[in-house]
């Protein structure tokens, strides 16, 4: 992993987080730069960007310093599987 990869400095907290939890540096990356979703995050002017591969959602903490952005942190979380309703299950939970 490298400090300063895709164009974004990545903290040394980053870099090992993303060690310790092993997520690739690229799917972090792709998760920056082309989120499904993104909040503020508590810390001033940084955000969070979400992004889910497969079963995995991942989670980046961003924050731009003069003309560079920075990654703060990264972490990921599994997903829960959805249960597939049918429509049988549906109709039977209507006529009890």
């Amino acid at each position: 992993m490298k400090k300063d990869y895709g164009g974004v400095v990545w903290t040394d907290h980053a870099l090992e987080r993303m060690r310790d939890r092993g997520i690739k540096q690229g799917d972090a990356w792709a998760t920056f730069r082309s989120p499904h979703s993104s909040k503020n995050a508590s810390t001033k002017d940084a955000y969070i960007y979400y992004k889910t591969f497969g079963s995995e959602k991942i989670e980046v903490v961003a924050k731009k310093d003069e003309d560079k952005w920075i990654i703060i942190s990264v972490w990921s979380k599994k997903l829960e599987k959805q249960k597939n309703k049918s429509i049988f299950s549906f109709i039977k939970k209507l006529f009890k």
